[in-house]
């Protein structure tokens, strides 16, 4: 089973893609975002080409589980992305994710591309995140 991962942002989006059988995914490229809201067609795009049957959007939480002023913009996300395409959509807390990524940054400094990708990398970590709590 294929599925997408998106660390929802105001000017940018992280996307990876991965599989339930190896529990693993790769980041892919960034989309744009104008004040959080995506170039829809480019998504779609995303989503015919690979075809996922789970959608996984990170939920921002404070470290004490409260919510943050773009909580509930990434839920948005996540309502907007199943009524659009109409693809079963899951939550998965994304604390520290981007903390993470950026440790996972510095430990390969030479590589441009993952400075560039910091978000589809977050994205990465919250989608093997879900695979390994999720019971598919």
């Amino acid at each position: 089973m294929t599925i997408i991962a998106f660390d929802f942002g105001i000017k940018k989006i992280g996307i990876a893609v991965g599989e339930n059988i190896t529990k693993t995914g790769k980041p892919l490229n960034c989309l744009n975002a104008h004040c959080g809201t995506p170039n829809w067609n480019n998504i779609k795009k995303l989503l015919q080409y690979w075809k996922p049957e789970i959608i996984v959007v990170g939920l921002p939480l404070n470290m004490n589980g409260t919510k943050q002023d773009i909580t509930k913009r990434s839920e948005k996300f996540a309502v907007l992305l199943k009524n659009k395409f109409n693809i079963l959509v899951a939550m998965h807390d994304e604390r520290l994710t981007t903390a993470e990524a950026r440790s996972k940054f510095f430990e390969n400094k030479n590589s441009k591309k993952l400075k560039n990708n910091i978000h589809s990398l977050s994205a990465l970590i919250i989608l093997e995140s879900w695979l390994n709590q999720a019971n598919i």
